[in-house]
């Protein structure tokens, strides 16, 4: 890949993952509750989703489900129900003390990769982003592996990147996040339940 057509695809990834989304408010709320080194198994899952989704769509299939409607459709009701299912645990979750939360602290890794993992690869703004925005950058003359890893390497280096701070972020104002309570855990239940509610619902 050349170098301009790199660092022309590494500002839009900065973007993507700058913008508010599941995957960032999933990381924020997770760093919260269970720590920040406990939520790199939450990255690692969406980190996991974000090359599933990318491989997809070098391969073909971004295009078939932008081309269908039904597909399209049934992929944005099944990611809407699941972040609406999250943002009900989320608001459910007990208050946040000044120490990671000993109920919370127990959920294991797989269960928070896991969440990361469905986070991401339910969420069809990447999906469609990536359908619309790759074929851009991919030059056919090229080893289409080569610029698999390229591509999915440098958007999910930036992810982690971003995600890790919020993780650190929250994990440092856990003493503000005390006083505030059940509060916070209800604003990103309540965030999470209008993505979730949004999706299916946006043209």
């Amino acid at each position: 890949m050349l170098l301009d057509t790199w660092l022309l695809y590494l500002v839009a990834c900065i973007g993507l993952s700058l913008s508010p989304g599941p995957n960032g408010l999933l990381a924020l709320t997770h760093g919260a509750l269970h720590g920040s080194r406990k939520t790199l198994f939450t990255i690692a899952g969406g980190a996991t989703g974000f090359i599933l989704i990318i491989a997809l769509c070098l391969f073909g299939i971004g295009a078939l489900l932008k081309s269908s409607v039904i597909w399209l459709t049934v992929l944005k009701w099944v990611g809407g129900a699941y972040l609406v299912w999250l943002g009900i645990q989320l608001w459910r979750s007990p208050p946040i003390n000044g120490d990671v939360d000993v109920t919370a602290s127990r959920a294991s890794g797989w269960h928070l990769y896991r969440q990361g993992t469905l986070s991401s690869i339910t969420n069809p703004k990447v999906l469609l982003f990536f359908s619309a925005f790759l074929p851009q950058f991919i030059d056919p003359q090229r080893s289409l592996i080569l610029q698999f890893f390229v591509l999915a390497g440098t958007f999910v280096a930036i992810e982690c990147m971003v995600e890790g701070l919020l993780a650190n972020m929250a994990n440092r104002i856990r003493h503000w996040l005390k006083r505030v309570g059940r509060g916070f855990n209800r604003t990103c239940g309540g965030i999470f339940v209008a993505i979730g509610a949004a999706l299916p619902l946006r043209a």
